[in-house]
């Protein structure tokens, strides 16, 4: 049964995007796009490859390779990732060495270009960078809710445009709760479920920014509700990164200059290179409204600055946040969403900050229990499940210390074991910007 809470948000998103679209709105959705190559993972093949190539190896003792070059290597990645139940992205020489192993399917790949996929498939309109633009991918993002600025200065739909980059491949692999991994008499259970993504990089490496993109946003800025950051963490080399700032700071001032009531929005990724990490946090960070993040992402962030936080803990994370507002002197607000709850504290500048972080988490969950961006009948589903203890618990926690009022955290709707790992945090990430 559909509880009133969540129909009241459901009800005020359809509202919001009746709205949105009448007058025109759209949410620019920055920076990467690639081909993902979708797994068809059971932990029985993996199984049958540990037999075959590492038959005396110990499961326990098993690391991840900075890059994977040999199946072993490739093995030992899984087998880690999968026994810690933690999720991250390693590269890979050849996408073909674990392609090869295992049936999988075309999806689409980076963090806007699936917020807008979350978004069009509730009849909600964006605007998309492409860095990775052929066919393959164009095909995915082909819809009315789904434009690209042209040269002309018109909008097109992505299969009107032609491509220009190479196109780049990340091979995404989903592991789930309670799965055993045997190797001879030793075993070992998926304590949660994840994914690891095996990335080839090619355009994404050096992030082209789309000349064309940028400037329909800043002399279109009142169309523009919100202005998605995102897709550093592919980048190597420093002084590409300095280059994409430079152009990306500028960008978002013009934007500002030209919608005052515009939301710069950036969304967390997990970084190839912590030296970047770190220089793309200390340059964006001042320029960013609303800052985004997982919890993995948040400690990560802290520990990078001599910070430590218990991300079981919701006063620790609560205390983080505050820690990195303060210190970056971030202009509005952060959010971190979990499994269990989302969590924004900071200025709400006047936005239904909690209708976005219940959409968002609508989102995120129908595409976790369905495999599949959520359609309408999708969400309507979720509404049905029970929430998150743990999330109620932390929401109690928060009203016991006084922190009711100051800390907005709304519990998730709960999936033991989920059908998709991949790309929750983006579908939440377009949920929240119908608020803005």
């Amino acid at each position: 049964m559909i509880n009133a809470g969540a129909q009241t948000v459901y009800d005020r998103m359809k509202e919001i995007i009746a709205q949105r679209n009448a007058r025109g709105v759209y949410t620019a959705m920055g920076y990467t796009s690639n081909l993902d190559l979708v797994l068809d993972f059971h932990m029985e093949e993996l199984n049958a490859l540990l037999e075959k190539y590492l038959p005396g190896g110990d499961l326990a003792k098993m690391r991840p390779a900075k890059l994977i070059r040999t199946t072993e290597e490739l093995l030992e990645t899984v087998v880690y990732y999968c026994r810690c139940g933690i999720g991250g992205e390693v590269d890979i020489e050849d996408p073909d060495l674990i392609r090869r192993s295992f049936p999988y399917e075309n999806a689409m790949g980076g963090t806007a270009v699936q917020a807008a996929l979350a978004l069009e498939r509730i009849g909600a309109g964006s605007i998309v960078h492409l860095t990775d633009d052929s066919e393959a991918v164009r095909v995915q993002l082909d819809s009315p809710h789904i434009r690209v600025p042209a040269a002309d200065g018109t909008l097109k739909g992505t299969m009107e445009i032609t491509g220009r980059h190479p196109q780049e491949v990340h091979v995404i692999l989903q592991f789930r709760k309670g799965s055993v991994i045997r190797l001879g008499n030793q075993e070992a259970v998926v304590p949660v479920s994840n994914r690891l993504i095996l990335t080839r990089n090619t355009v994404n490496v050096t992030l082209p920014l789309d000349e064309t993109y940028l400037t329909w946003i800043e002399t279109h800025a009142r169309q523009v509700s919100s202005n998605v950051l995102s897709s550093f963490n592919c980048i190597l080399d420093q002084a590409v990164l300095e280059e994409r700032l430079d152009r990306v700071i500028a960008h978002v001032q013009t934007y500002r200059q030209n919608n005052p009531d515009g939301t710069v929005y950036f969304e967390d990724a997990h970084y190839h290179d912590p030296v970047i990490r770190r220089r793309c946090i200390e340059r964006l960070y001042p320029h960013v409204d609303i800052m985004s993040m997982n919890e993995e992402e948040l400690a990560s962030t802290l520990e990078m600055f001599g910070r430590s936080a218990d991300i079981s803990d919701i006063l620790s994370c609560v205390d983080g946040v505050q820690f990195l507002m303060d210190r970056f002197r971030i202009r509005r607000g952060v959010v971190v969403h979990t499994k269990d709850y989302a969590m924004y504290i900071g200025d709400r500048g006047g936005a239904d900050i909690g209708t976005g972080l219940a959409a968002g988490c609508m989102l995120a969950t129908a595409k976790a229990a369905n495999g599949h961006y959520g359609t309408d009948a999708d969400i309507r589903s979720v509404m049905e499940l029970p929430l998150s203890e743990t999330g109620l618990k932390n929401l109690e926690i928060l009203k016991e210390k006084g922190l009711g009022e100051s800390v907005l955290l709304v519990p998730t709707f709960y999936l033991d074991r989920p059908k998709y790992t991949i790309g929750l945090g983006d579908s939440f990430t377009g949920g929240m910007q119908l608020i803005f």
